[in-house]
């Protein structure tokens, strides 16, 4: 039983990373299309 519930908050774990990891992108990508914007602009 022990190793079930520590399955879960592995994954748990896993999932809270990788939904940080796509809002980093996500802002990143942001950031970079704007300042590409800003340069396309200018």
């Amino acid at each position: 039983m022990p190793a079930e519930t520590t399955n879960t908050v592995t994954d748990d774990r896993h999932q809270a990373v990788e939904g940080e990891r796509g809002a980093l992108v996500a802002v990143l990508l942001m950031v970079i299309l704007g300042v590409a914007g800003i340069f396309a602009v200018s």
